[in-house]
């Protein structure tokens, strides 16, 4: 059944899907959502003057997703994604209220707790995030409300963002730092890891090599994608022209390696505008 706005929403179907994240991170995220739906046209934002948003106090966090999601809406989007695990865990409310009933708003946490459904012989999952993420135990209070027979244990990873943000990934400096915190008490025993910040699918590889096929790893970005499609489709809003889209990219502040990443994801020539929303 369409929601009550499905004449409104039918106009929307050719309208971008707005996302953002403090950096690079949220790139994990678009990358997945235009494999599964390439027909879909993106309004990408990245937070870089203010990231990481791990080490923010939760007012300047709302502060910001507020002023991104009003941007994001004014450039028409029909949906807005936050995907970043701290803006979710911290300032989701003031987006999806600003939204409204006529614009879904996701975040990248339910979609992730949702995924665990599938794992019917996890007991013990561990988290890893930044400071800010892991303080508001968002994931936790989640899994032990849907599955109350679950262990979790959470542990702040506050060097990785700002590695992966500044391009060190994939050698051995980073590989060294992902064992060093991997391999905290903390995380001891766990099946299941859930990677609880958007920039970690970038280090998934050097993760996987440390735990050797041994633990799960639950990457944010696939899971967020599926439910961004099952929303579209719920709203009837899924975009089925056929029209080649063109993908718009902000930077609150540009850098260079911001570009350089995004390459991995979007090969083809992709124009970085910069745009400080609060000068």
């Amino acid at each position: 059944m369409k929601p009550v706005y499905a004449g409104f929403f039918l106009n929307m179907s050719k309208a971008p899907i707005g996302i953002f994240d403090s950096g690079i991170g949220g790139l994990t995220v678009a990358n997945a959502i235009l494999k599964l739906m390439p027909e879909e046209r993106i309004i990408y934002f990245g937070d870089t003057a203010h990231m990481p948003y791990g080490d923010k106090s939760a007012h300047a966090i709302k502060s910001y997703s507020q002023a991104i999601t009003h941007f994001l809406i004014g450039k028409g989007c029909k949906m807005v994604v936050v995907a970043c695990n701290t803006a979710s865990a911290v300032g989701y409310k003031e987006v999806k209220k600003i939204c409204g009933k006529k614009i879904p708003a996701l975040n990248v946490i339910d979609p992730v707790v949702s995924h665990l459904s599938d794992k019917r012989d996890t007991h013990k999952v561990g988290i890893i995030g930044t400071k800010r993420t892991v303080s508001t135990r968002a994931y936790t209070k989640r899994i032990v409300k849907e599955y109350p027979e679950m262990m979790t244990c959470e542990l702040a990873t506050p060097l990785l963002a700002p590695m992966i943000e500044e391009g060190f990934f994939n050698n051995k400096i980073s590989q060294t730092i992902i064992n060093s915190y991997l391999s905290r008490k903390t995380l001891e025993h766990i099946d299941t890891l859930i990677l609880a910040c958007t920039h970690y699918p970038l280090i998934q590889k050097e993760i996987e090599n440390y735990y050797r096929d041994q633990v799960r790893i639950i990457d944010s970005a696939h899971a967020v994608a599926e439910k961004v499609e099952e929303e579209l489709h719920q709203f009837g809003i899924n975009n089925v022209s056929g029209e080649k889209p063109k993908h718009e990219f902000y930077l609150s502040d540009y850098t260079a390696s911001f570009e350089e990443t995004a390459k991995i994801f979007f090969p083809e020539s992709i124009k970085l505008k910069e745009l400080n929303l609060w000068a």
